[in-house]
């Protein structure tokens, strides 16, 4: 499953009360360009820059610092500051923090913890659409996953005659006689039982003759 396309849209959270004074505004400035550029690594020196050389302390640099390092490719250190900013009193802010984190768990298959992350950022923001949508995403696709794994435990070996059905099949195929090697496997299996272990290539072959006969 690729988590990479399950991302959501960013943008850089500059409360107005840090641009006071000139020398931290031009910090700021030279934070975002970086970031929209995608220099994601000089985008991290930068954000860094803000909080050690201004002794700013806030949520919104946090989720700043883990996006730049998220897109830097440096996740256990984006997790790190996601994590601080999840726990900010401003619901939408957490809520976005909550899902980044989620993304990069999904990403390192910690798919249940990952769930449990997008859950609660709907919780902390309904209208977190990103998050919703990454929440019944993974949820759709562990549920599928567990049917999957469950079809392979009870999946039957084929007999010698429904290998022989299968290799049959496999030859009209590359003939592109699609629609026969359907018949074929459809017909084999009310003959053997075990012909359901080919069930895959079988739900295959119905999809690309329902394509055919449209």
């Amino acid at each position: 499953m690729s988590w990479s396309k399950i991302i959501l849209s960013l943008f850089l959270l500059i409360p107005s009360s840090w641009t006071r004074d000139s020398r931290l505004n031009a910090a700021i400035d030279t934070a975002a360009e970086s970031y929209a550029n995608g220099e994601y690594e000089q985008s991290i020196k930068d954000h860094l820059a803000i909080q050690e050389q201004f002794q700013i302390q806030s949520a919104a640099l946090d989720y700043n610092i883990g996006l730049s390092y998220h897109y830097a490719e440096q996740d256990e250190e984006a997790a790190a500051f996601f994590d601080k900013a999840s726990t900010s009193s401003d619901k939408i802010l957490s809520s976005f923090a909550f899902n980044q984190g989620g993304v990069i768990l999904g990403n390192k298959e910690e798919y249940e913890t990952a769930l449990s992350k997008f859950k609660t950022a709907l919780i902390q923001d309904p209208l977190n659409e990103e998050a919703r949508h990454n929440y019944e995403l993974l949820a759709r696709w562990m549920e599928r996953d567990e049917e999957r794994k469950n079809e392979d435990e009870n999946k039957p070996d084929p007999s010698d005659f429904a290998k022989r059905k299968k290799a049959e099949a496999d030859r009209l195929v590359e003939q592109f006689r699609f629609k026969d090697a359907l018949q074929v496997m459809t017909e084999a299996m009310q003959q053997d039982e075990t012909v359901a272990a080919y069930n895959e290539f079988i739900t295959s072959l119905q999809e690309i003759v329902e394509i055919d006969e449209k």
